[in-house]
């Protein structure tokens, strides 16, 4: 988690960008995520694929509110138009959505492996891929849907979405290092996706870190995100593999300031200050990739730190109201820093205890850097010891991990909220830039710029 106050994690504790909001910065979001033209704009419908394909051989500005509306800019231009409640999010644009488009209730992120050398083959998943997302984020099925095919092959659709609204689905693709080891892509590894050190207080299970390639699902009903990563887990069997996923809830930053600040699981504000979905300037100063900053085929794109955070509820329950609040720097019901009175006002950090999380993850205390965070609660059944398994699902896009998460994780080395929370898990991706029409497929520019061998 991070200070969300500007920079990191300030409310809801963890090492790393968290809650204050200052770990993004800013405040009022909107989807510039992706889009140029309206989701499911020219998708075609792929032709019926036997028992392979779709289905293939395997098994498997502003928050919305119910009948409200969510502003939600586009992509490298002015303009904002209106999403309504259980509408779809562009799925075009100069950059991926579910970045800076406004954060979504829900959550279903999963990390691939790679289970095929055949580069040809892997190329067909990523393009099959980009087709049925373009389908599932306009809330039309996958292929030609759940029922009504060929009564002896699977149906493209898994059909448990049947009826139900696009939800704000936006779905995300990125690619972690281990991808470039293989389809002789070694010399298109960004020099800024680089290996995360080890932080102190890692505790990183394998089993929940690491992926050659990830897909984040965001909607407003749970069921949809489920049914996305779902659907691309079917397409991609026998190329792909699940190696590990996470599903949250109740959002614990936001890219629309001028919502109400949701709470993470230790009840303080997170997201005061993140970076908005309609801050130009920000958002190509701290998350998009310039094409000066290379290779080329990331121009417009973003690099997403995932960690899975461990919240330690039951002594952080049993903590002191002013403890909590001097551990943050906040007080837990406006949210205001120390010494303020209201939520958004600029800290003064001199006035927070040393190791106060706001202070140690604000901008100002690290360098200036920024990050933008789409976090969420998590809550996973018990540990086997009466204890609950819960935190937060931190994910942050920046321009550069070296000058964002990196720095910003260091320093919260001290952090007193690191107490009540570890880092269990943890990735990092290169996310490309956005599909910018029907004819365009998650990962066109990394491939085309290389061959094999």
């Amino acid at each position: 988690m991070t200070d969300t106050t500007q920079n990191t994690t300030d409310g809801t504790g963890d090492g790393v960008a968290g809650t204050d909001g200052t770990t993004g910065d800013d405040t009022a979001s909107t989807d510039t995520a992706g889009a140029g033209t309206p989701a499911g704009d020219g998708s075609r419908a792929p032709s019926r694929r036997a028992l392979i394909g779709w289905g293939g051989a395997g098994l498997a500005l502003g928050a919305a509110v119910a009948g409200g509306a969510v502003a939600v800019a586009r992509p490298g231009e002015d303009t904002v138009e209106t999403v309504a409640a259980g509408g779809p999010i562009a799925f075009h644009g100069t950059h991926q959505a579910g970045i800076a488009t406004p954060v979504q209730d829900r959550l279903h992120f999963a990390a691939f492996d790679v289970e095929t050398d055949d580069r040809e083959a892997f190329v067909a998943m990523l393009k099959d891929w980009t087709e049925a997302a373009r389908r599932m984020t306009a809330g039309k099925a996958v292929g030609d849907g759940a029922y009504g095919g060929l009564a002896e092959a699977p149906p493209d659709d898994t059909g448990e979405a049947l009826g139900l609204k696009p939800s704000r689905l936006t779905l995300t693709v990125g690619f972690g290092p281990s991808l470039f080891e293989r389809f002789g892509l070694a010399k298109q590894r960004p020099e800024a996706l680089v290996d995360l050190p080890q932080f102190a207080g890692d505790n990183l299970d394998r089993a929940r870190s690491g992926g050659d390639l990830c897909v984040q699902a965001c909607a407003d009903d749970p069921q949809v995100a489920v049914h996305a990563i779902r659907n691309l887990a079917r397409i991609g069997f026998g190329k792909v593999s699940v190696r590990w996923s996470q599903l949250g809830f109740g959002k614990t930053s936001s890219t629309t300031p001028e919502a109400q600040t949701p709470r993470n699981l230790m009840g303080f504000k997170d997201g005061t200050r993140n970076i908005a979905g309609t801050e130009t300037a920000r958002l190509k100063k701290h998350v998009w990739v310039d094409e000066k900053d290379g290779p080329a085929w990331m121009a417009g794109g973003s690099y997403l730190v995932a960690r899975r955070i461990r919240m330690h509820i039951e002594p952080w329950d049993r903590t002191s109201l002013q403890e909590q609040e001097d551990i943050f720097g906040r007080d837990k019901g406006e949210g205001a820093p120390v010494g303020k009175a209201k939520e958004r006002d600029e800290p003064f950090l001199k006035a927070m205890k040393p190791d106060a999380h706001v202070r140690l993850a604000h901008p100002d205390s690290n360098g200036g850097a920024t990050i933008l965070r789409r976090g969420y609660s998590f809550t996973d059944g018990t540990d086997g010891l009466g204890r609950l398994d819960a935190g937060l699902f931190f994910l942050a896009y920046q321009r550069d991990v070296r000058k964002g998460f990196i720095p910003i994780q260091r320093n919260l080395a001290t952090d007193a909220l690191n107490e009540y929370i570890q880092h269990v898990g943890s990735a990092i991706f290169a996310v490309p830039p956005g599909v910018r029409d029907a004819d365009d497929w998650w990962g066109r520019a990394l491939f085309s710029s290389t061959t094999e061998g």
